[in-house]
């Protein structure tokens, strides 16, 4: 795998309103609450086994899929570039990746080259998500490189190294 290839997890098939999360203590995907807003996750969401991000969860992911996966599977994706946003938690970037195995998107090696559709669709997403939930909030803060989300990348394992978030 390049620096750019990473293993990914999905929790959340694009087009779900379910919230799915990876329970440690019971091993498995378990669903964490139903999307109170009208909206719908433009990308399957996971996020990258043996990593910690600031918030103290693995780090998030967002894969470009030409039609969605389902909970728990398991994709290599290039990653693109980092959304970056932060929620009630703090920061909350994600690596926007491609599928590896999928020629609709695997010729695609910068987050300027997705289609400004989808960008415009995830930041939409992700700036209305939680606001008809009570003491939740999200905050878009654009978008950054692969160079960055390689950077992230490296960030979140050697905190999951250290055994520490951030």
């Amino acid at each position: 795998m390049s620096d750019y290839e990473l293993t990914c997890v999905v929790e959340i098939p694009k087009g779900s309103r379910n919230k799915y999360e990876y329970d440690p203590e019971i091993g498995a995907i378990k669903l964490d609450r139903f999307i109170s807003a009208s909206v719908v996750y433009p990308t399957d969401y996971g996020y990258v086994p043996e990593t910690l991000a600031p918030d103290g969860d693995p780090l998030d992911v967002l894969v470009c899929v030409s039609e969605p996966t389902f909970p728990g599977c398991v994709v290599v994706a290039k990653a693109v570039g980092l959304f970056k946003m932060a929620d009630e938690k703090g920061p909350d970037d994600h690596v926007v990746c491609v599928p590896c195995a999928d020629p609709g998107w695997n010729y695609i090696d910068e987050v300027d080259d997705l289609p400004g559709q989808l960008r415009a669709e995830i930041g939409h997403y992700f700036s209305v998500y939680k606001d008809l939930d009570p003491d939740r909030h999200s905050e878009v803060k654009g978008w950054a490189g692969r160079d960055a989300a390689v950077s992230a990348i490296e960030k979140a394992r050697q905190a999951f190294r250290d055994g520490k978030s951030g």
